[in-house]
């Protein structure tokens, strides 16, 4: 498939008005763009990888991107995933430590990169941002502490069900507002609600035989919203 061409502009030009840097003052802006870089990454490839040193800042301006842990038996678990506007490596700038987990391109990505000095330098003048820092790192640690309860104590298919809510949150509708905005395949689901293939793809069959959801390769239609978040909920 061909790449797409696109032009990324400087900080106070960005077309994700809502993301983190939006509050900054343009001599902050212009701080942030200076030596900033920007790359394309392909579907699948690798941003950072889980243990390498972080020496900067990465700012998803167009695509989609998810974040995986490996676990002891080798298996990977997607714990967080990333849109327009968001950044990366945060965590691991701030304590001065690896990257904690693997990034890696779900569709064809454009992403700055900003080095670590110019972010801290940002951050240590800004307290709006350094509230909004305190404010996603909260988040993380609230994620991670409901997927720990999820995985104890919910089904597989009360997990299945609360992975394609948390997909639609994310990534939103497609212009027919049923279709899931990101293709997943079976396994990628299965990484995130911590179990088998196998099981996942049953889960989803039966999810398709009640028309709760209807499967298309790999998008995913919601025919009833409603009935998915009982799902989600029930314990059945």
């Amino acid at each position: 498939m061909k790449r797409k061409s696109i032009d990324i502009p400087s900080c106070d030009n960005c077309k994700n008005s809502k993301d983190f840097f939006c509050n900054l003052s343009e001599p902050e802006k212009q701080i942030i763009s200076e030596k900033k870089g920007d790359n394309f990454y392909k579907k699948g490839q690798v941003i950072f990888y889980e243990g390498n040193h972080a020496n900067g800042l990465f700012c998803l301006y167009d695509g989609k991107v998810k974040l995986t842990k490996l676990g002891k038996d080798g298996k990977e678990q997607i714990i967080r995933f990333s849109k327009d506007g968001d950044i990366l490596g945060y965590r691991s700038l701030l304590s001065n430590e690896p990257y904690h987990a693997t990034a890696t391109a779900m569709e064809d990505s454009y992403i700055c990169t900003i080095s670590k000095e110019k972010f801290l330098t940002v951050i240590e003048d800004n307290p709006k941002l350094s509230f909004k820092v305190i404010q996603l790192l909260s988040k993380d640690l609230k994620g991670a502490e409901q997927h720990l309860i999820d995985v104890a104590q919910k089904s597989v298919k009360e997990r299945i069900a609360e992975s394609l809510l948390l997909l639609q949150t994310t990534f939103g509708y497609l212009a027919d507002n049923r279709t899931i905005n990101i293709q997943m395949s079976r396994s990628e689901i299965a990484d995130m609600a911590g179990t088998t293939t196998e099981s996942t793809i049953r889960t989803l069959a039966q999810l398709n035989e009640k028309n709760i959801i209807e499967l298309n390769g790999k998008n995913i239609v919601i025919n009833d919203m409603k009935e998915l978040i009982k799902c989600s909920n029930s314990y059945d």
